[in-house]
Formats: C-alpha cells, structure tokens, sequence
C-alpha cells in the first residue's frame, strides 16, 4: 500500500459562529485520485484552503509530502498545483500569456516555462487559442486553462475544487479525461464535486463530509457492496407526496419509500420489486404515474444511505451559485 502524502488530523476551522471545519481526519495515499464529497456549504473549499496554506486551522495538523505545515502552511506549497472552483487568471492577458505567468511565480526560467506552456495548451486542446484572451474563452476553455495554470510546474500534489461545475457537457467528458490521464501518469489528486457519479467514474477512496464533519471514508468498491442485491424502481409521477410514501410503506413494509426530485417516487427492497402492484397502488390514491423504470443501484444510494442528502438537491444547490457560510 503506498504512503500517505496527505495527512490531516484533528483539522479545524471557524469564521466567527460558522464551525466551517469540525475535527477532520483523513489521510490521501501517493498516486491516489481522492474524492472529497459533500453539499455547498458542507466545508470543502475551507479544507482545501488549509491543506494549500491559504488559511491557518485553528486546531489540528497537515502534513503534505512529509513536510509538517501545522507551524508553516506554506511550506510544502512547491509541492502542490491548485485549481480552484473559479478561475483566478488574469482576462486581459492571453492563454500563453497567463500560462507564462504562473511559471514565473514557480519560478520557471522564460524557455522552460514557454515551453511547458506551449506542450500544455497543445495537450489540453488549446493551442489554436493560445493568443486570444482569456476573457474570450468559453466557460469550458477557462476551466481547462486554469487546471493547466495548476500543473505548469508538474506538481506531484493537485488540488482541483469543483472542476467541472457550470460547463458544457462536452468539456466535463475532456476534463474527467485530463483528470484520468493526470493520476494515471502518476499525480496524486485531491478531488472536490457535486457530481456524485463523477466521483464513481473517478476516485479510488472517497470521503463524505457533512457540516464539516466527515461522516465516512472508504474505497468506492466497498461502498458500492452497500448496493448488492438491492433492487430499485423509480416511479415518475404526479401528485406523490410524503403521506402517499408512507402509505405505501405500510402497505408494502418490505419495501423502502423516498420522494425524489421532480414529485416522483423511488422504492428500494432486498427482493425483486413487482411494479404492477405499486402502480395500481398510486393510481388508486389519485397519483397519475408516467413512467416506472428499474434503476441500477449507484454511489448516490450509498451517499443519501449515510449523508440523508438528495444528491440532485446538491446539484440543483450548486446551480444557483454559491451562498455565503460555510465552503
């Protein structure tokens, strides 16, 4: 098993009478891709603030390559490429421009940093824009340029802070694909999303943070062993309610009952789910069903299991932009 790289213990933090960070523990093995998941507001921006040294813990200890930064956070910041959840590059400067930029404060001589800069805008599809500004880029170039900014100086550690939040479709598929060429080839990432199944597609380990507590860590393989021999259905519909969920719960006691986003409905049971019966059910109690469907059992199951968290509720949260609070 490799060694840790990553190491926080005891991790807290407060802004006045919000515990954004309460007593954190975890630990991110070298090479791994490390998912970290929560709601807005559960604490993860604030946590990937301290593990980077841009904000000091109030309690508890980091240790980052070895280097303990509980006296000095900066210290093992040569260490680490960072990209946070929105771009800090510059708008009036070009995609090269900024790119040599941030070598330069790496402290990159003006060949290697051109020249790595140059190989990064070509890897990342935006060599035919390396002389446009960088107020001209769509949401999903931005993005890609500032994970590029992050990695100009091959750290070993990546920080990336809701790296696919507000893109289109299309460049989420390229980033997730970077992101997975990036560990492959060695970089251990520290990984923040909304996007559960991003995680599943992605991580190796994943940890649940609620309210700045963290509530599990585990493999995503041995999470997913929570959903064997679960059987689901997903019913849309009109006119479902809390009261006809529990009523359907005490008509069919095998069975577990949740409202899901959208009004419809999605029952869960250790037994093959008959969907005749449930739809006559809700049709007798004034429910008019569209569709029933068999779902598979995913990561979102064992993330509302031990959150209580609606994973489409975290989504349509990030949607409506960022509150103040606790990140």
């Amino acid at each position: 098993m490799a060694e840790a790289i990553i190491e926080a213990r005891g991790l807290a933090k407060r802004f006045e009478d919000v515990q954004a960070v309460a007593g954190v523990d975890f630990e991110v093995r070298e090479g791994e891709l490390f998912g970290f998941l929560g709601p807005n507001g559960a604490g993860k921006t604030t946590t990937i603030n301290l593990l980077t040294g841009l904000a000091r813990p109030d309690a508890g200890t980091i240790r980052v390559g070895g280097i303990d930064c509980s006296r000095n956070p900066k210290a093992a910041q040569h260490l680490m490429g960072v990209v946070p959840d929105e771009s800090n590059l510059y708008p009036e400067l070009t995609g090269l421009e900024n790119l040599c930029f941030c070598g330069a404060l790496y402290g990159m001589g003006k060949r290697g940093r051109e020249e790595r800069a140059r190989e990064l805008l070509d890897r990342f599809s935006l060599a035919r824009a390396a002389g446009r500004k960088f107020a001209g880029y769509s949401k999903g170039m931005k993005r890609k340029l500032t994970i590029a900014a992050g990695i100009i100086h091959a750290p070993p550690i990546l920080f990336l802070d809701e790296p696919t939040t507000g893109i289109d479709v299309a460049s989420a598929r390229q980033i997730r694909r970077l992101i997975a060429d990036l560990n492959a080839a060695g970089t251990t990432i520290f990984l923040t999303t909304h996007y559960i199944e991003e995680a599943e597609r992605l991580c190796a380990r994943i940890a649940f943070i609620v309210e700045g507590r963290i509530v599990r860590v585990d493999r995503v393989e041995d999470l997913m062993r929570q959903t064997e021999g679960r059987h689901v259905v997903e019913f849309a519909a009109e006119g479902a309610g809390d009261g006809l969920c529990e009523a359907m719960g005490r008509e069919f006691p095998k069975l577990e009952c949740r409202l899901v986003a959208g009004g419809g409905l999605r029952v869960e049971s250790a037994e093959p789910v008959r969907v005749g019966p449930l739809v006559r059910f809700l049709e007798d109690r004034g429910a008019e069903v569209w569709e029933a469907r068999r779902v598979r059992p995913s990561l979102e199951e064992v993330f509302v299991r031990v959150t209580g968290i609606e994973a489409a509720a975290m989504k349509r949260e990030k949607e409506r932009g960022k509150g103040g609070g606790r990140r």
